[in-house]
């Protein structure tokens, strides 16, 4: 249940950032958890948590290349990319987790 809340947090990150900060958390404590541990729900909780360092990592880039008026263009793609990609990994979480299969592997 907790993978499931976990990626609705991210999926709801598109119309505020807070919701992906408490999910990654939410990530971090329960990965820990012996019913997790070797089960398909701890590789769920390390996409989860990797989804949401790389999509901050991409969008610093977008912020950083934005701040110049030749970047802009570059930050718009790179922004873009990083939406499309987020979707992608959420979507290919969920139809894992849904499978209850590992994901990433």
């Amino acid at each position: 249940m907790t993978g499931l809340l976990g990626t609705a947090f991210i999926v709801t990150a598109f119309l505020s950032g807070w919701p992906s900060i408490i999910a990654v958390v939410l990530n971090y404590v329960k990965r820990g958890e012996r019913d997790v541990q070797q089960s398909h729900l701890e590789s769920h909780f390390r996409w989860q948590i990797r989804t949401f360092w790389f999509a901050v990592m991409w969008v610093a880039i977008a912020i950083l290349l934005g701040l110049t008026v030749i970047g802009l263009p570059l930050a718009w793609l790179v922004a873009v990319f990083a939406g499309l990609w987020v979707l992608y990994r959420i979507a290919r979480g969920w139809l894992a987790l849904l499978g209850e299969r590992p994901v990433g592997v």
